[in-house]
């Protein structure tokens, strides 16, 4: 009698606890459900320009009190959507990465609005020797003759434009690159008025690249530098400068020399066996 009655209650203590198990976990289970959301991630690695297709993204719970904002619930959603940065696996995609609804893939879609890309040609001095990666800020160099009125057709080296962005380095536009890569060309994003003038400067000098910390925004205004001040230093020395062009004299009229200095008739005349000669 007794371990029946110590039987039943150890089975009766095992259900009890089994059913407290399964509550738990439902409770947990419904808790885990509230405080979470689903987010659209990175499935891989994704590079900035490309078309987003449903087997780059997935969706993963999120905590929903740290859910960012511009996020995405569905994977529909980005269908067709390009992204103008690079998107690392497991990082959200967010609308502030991805270009207008309708953009084509491509450089294009990195451009930032009103701005152009346009790409000059270099080589491994030109390119600061392939360290000017996409992302990275330059400014640009030209050298060439001074034609201006005076300068004697002075060679001149002068910043035109400033904290350019790198786009693309050949045909290669990711920015996650470190190692620096010598190639033949460089693309910049610049405004209509940079472009203008950097097409005018590669056309009448050799162009450099000079690059610069990528927080310094900080512009530089210079006069440039010619030879002469390089070799020199400073303007030409006093004694080198050029001499001023003597007056020419005023042309004198023959007539009036004629008049100043009129012909005179001259005879020679002996008197006493002394010979003078008398003019009149």
């Amino acid at each position: 009698m007794r371990n029946i009655r110590a039987t039943a209650m150890l089975v009766l203590s095992l259900v009890i606890g089994l059913g407290a198990a399964v509550m738990a976990a439902a409770w947990v289970q419904q808790k885990g459900d509230t405080a979470s959301k689903q987010v659209v991630v990175a499935a891989t690695d994704i590079e900035l320009g490309s078309r987003l297709n449903p087997q780059m993204a997935k969706l993963v719970p999120w905590p929903s009190g740290q859910v960012p904002d511009g996020s995405f619930s569905s994977v529909e959603e980005l269908n067709d959507r390009v992204v103008k940065t690079s998107v690392l696996r497991g990082e959200a995609i967010l609308d502030s990465k991805l270009a207008p609804i309708g953009t084509k893939g491509g450089l294009s879609a990195v451009i930032k609005e009103g701005n152009r890309a346009m790409t000059v040609r270099v080589n491994d001095v030109i390119g600061v020797a392939g360290f000017a990666l996409p992302g990275n800020y330059v400014d640009v160099v030209v050298s060439t003759q001074q034609d201006a009125a005076g300068s004697d057709g002075k060679q001149i080296s002068k910043i035109v434009l400033e904290h350019i962005l790198v786009l693309a380095v050949a045909q290669e536009a990711n920015r996650d690159e470190t190692k620096p890569k010598v190639v033949s060309a460089v693309t910049l994003e610049v405004t209509p008025g940079e472009a203008e003038k950097l097409d005018l400067a590669r056309s009448v000098g050799t162009l450099s690249l000079v690059l610069r910390n990528q927080v310094d925004n900080r512009s530089v205004d210079t006069a440039g530098i010619t030879k002469r001040q390089l070799l020199v230093g400073g303007e030409a020395p006093a004694s080198e400068a050029p001499k001023a062009a003597a007056p020419r004299p005023a042309p004198v009229h023959r007539a009036a020399v004629a008049m100043t200095n009129p012909r005179r008739a001259c005879v020679e005349v002996i008197k006493d066996g002394i010979m003078t000669t008398e003019c009149f």
